[in-house]
């Protein structure tokens, strides 16, 4: 059974970060997946084992870690970035050009709706 992986996610500006502790952690196992709309997080802990220690405790986790979720259609796949540092496993999630916040510019007068352009609005 795949370990809890604790993990904070905030917006920064034009992306999300995805912080997630895994202490311990060599980056080969990280492995990262997007697939849709679903992004996975898995990495892997081995045992650490002294030859000839007979362990009195051993309260490290060890084993797989793994987490799923959905991303919003508004993020960018494929400049997904993720990297590594002390612990800490950073997954930068781009919002794409579509989705980001724009200004609509308003046109005055006559001419800014011509007859090819109206909508006809019918009450229901």
């Amino acid at each position: 059974m795949p370990r809890y992986m604790p993990m904070d996610v905030a917006r920064v500006g034009d992306r999300f970060v995805l912080d997630a502790d895994l202490p311990g952690i060599d980056p080969a196992t990280v492995d990262i997946d997007v697939d849709g709309r679903f992004l996975t997080i898995r990495a892997e802990r081995p045992a650490r084992t002294q030859d000839g220690a007979t362990y009195l405790s051993r309260e490290r986790g060890t084993g797989s870690y793994a987490r799923r979720f959905t991303i919003g259609q508004g993020i960018d796949s494929s400049a997904i970035s993720a990297s590594y540092d002390n612990g800490v496993l950073s997954v930068v999630l781009p919002i794409s050009e579509s989705a980001k916040p724009r200004k609509v510019a308003v046109q005055a007068g006559a001419a800014a709706v011509s007859p090819a352009d109206s909508v006809e609005v019918v009450a229901a």
